[in-house]
């Protein structure tokens, strides 16, 4: 009887690059908030150990910010041209790099990396959402970003929670020099997912010229920056101040309220992911107005009741997360090409984080200034009264224009 050759060995399925590129988008976010959260927990430390004051301090987490409100042009910019392959690698690259700087010297090489960090957190806010709206199909868009935003927020909340032990058993360094494992286990699987095309510039291809925009995409534009505006004013002002806030009006102790301010962090990972999950059901400016109001029971709730301080702070926080995927998707739908979504993207986060950079100096300063919450929160609710009506109006006018096209 003849040998029976045995059968061939199946070949691995291979992975698909849809999969990878959602590993990717997930760690690239994780590498776009860590670091700067990361800073807060430590100020204490830096400061006595450094020499530095409050104001100098202070830089460490609004440099970032104002890098995202000024660079984000050129971003745009040099993505067009270099590819949003080799803008995703330059921004770990950077971003790597700025973390190493920054734990390794002095006042100098702290500011140093902290630029370096806010420019290649720039060229990152704009060249994901681009990958998204290039890679993934239109029914896919929603669920791509809300997985995106969901990250930013789990590693901002990572950063809120590990950060201070890390500090306390090894120094502030080796703490925020701790992010930079996010930044290489990002490197390794771009690198599998992009292979030559992350570390070869190529510019993105030019389609021909689609013709004069519909009328209304101006103002759409113009509301999403307004929304945007009203989102980063909100979510930064919070941030800076909700302990404080708690420790003035419910009598909570520092490290109580500092713990209860995470939960602003945490609900926002049900954000991210819920608002793909209700676009399924409701339309896109249902889902804005929703998320709208979730905003305003923030301050609303605050002012009201700030007993239930646990309440406002997670429906804020679903709305903080829900509110940036909204926008992004907007964005994605508004645009007619990849390119003119970057220019769209560029114009509406520089204005946005404009003003997000203003806001912790405004509320702490209407604060001061008045000696009571009351005004603070109602600065607070004017920016969320700016999201929920930017946004939602936009959205509606995207909507309408997809139908007629």
């Amino acid at each position: 009887m003849p040998d029976v050759p045995p059968p061939a060995p199946r070949p691995r399925r291979p992975v698909p690059r849809a999969g990878l590129l959602l590993v990717c988008i997930g760690l690239v976010a994780l590498v776009l908030r860590t670091p700067i959260v990361a800073v807060a927990p430590v100020l204490g430390q830096l400061r006595d150990e450094l020499g530095i004051t409050a104001a100098q301090a202070g830089l460490l987490t609004t440099v970032p910010v104002l890098c995202f409100a000024v660079a984000s042009p050129l971003a745009s910019v040099a993505i067009r041209r270099l590819g949003v392959e080799f803008a995703i690698t330059a921004t770990l690259v950077g971003v790597l790099a700025g973390v190493l700087v920054r734990s390794a010297g002095g006042v100098g090489a702290a500011m140093a990396g902290t630029v370096v960090i806010g420019l290649a957190i720039t060229v990152g806010n704009i060249a994901v959402p681009l990958l998204i709206r290039r890679d993934f199909p239109p029914h896919r868009h929603s669920a791509a970003t809300g997985l995106y935003t969901a990250a930013l927020n789990i590693g901002s909340t990572l950063a809120a929670l590990l950060t201070a032990p890390l500090a306390e058993a090894a120094g502030w360094r080796l703490a925020l020099a701790a992010s930079a494992s996010a930044v290489l286990a990002g490197v390794v699987v771009w690198w599998l997912t992009a292979g030559r095309r992350a570390v070869v510039p190529g510019a993105v291809s030019r389609p021909a010229p689609a013709g004069r925009a519909p009328a209304g995409g101006r103002w759409a534009a113009a509301g999403l920056a307004a929304g945007f505006s009203g989102q980063a004013f909100a979510y930064y002002g919070v941030t800076a101040w909700l302990p404080s806030l708690l420790g003035d009006t419910v009598g909570m102790t520092v490290v109580g309220a500092g713990a209860a301010s995470s939960f602003f962090q945490v609900f926002a990972i049900a954000g991210g992911l819920g608002v793909p999950l209700a676009a399924r059901r409701f339309s896109t400016a249902r889902v804005a107005a929703a998320i709208g109001v979730l905003w305003l029971s923030l301050p609303v709730g605050l002012l009201l009741a700030p007993a239930q301080w646990w309440a406002w702070t997670a429906l804020g926080g679903v709305a903080q997360g829900g509110g940036i995927t909204v926008i992004f998707v907007a964005i994605m739908q508004l645009a007619r090409d990849n390119a003119s979504a970057g220019r769209i993207s560029a114009v509406v986060q520089s204005v946005g984080y404009g003003f997000g950079a203003l806001a912790p100096t405004v509320v702490g300063a209407v604060q001061a200034r008045t000696g009571s919450w009351t005004a603070a929160l109602l600065v607070v609710l004017a920016a969320t009264a700016a999201y929920l009506l930017g946004t939602t109006l936009s959205v509606r006018a995207i909507a309408r224009r997809g139908r007629v096209r």
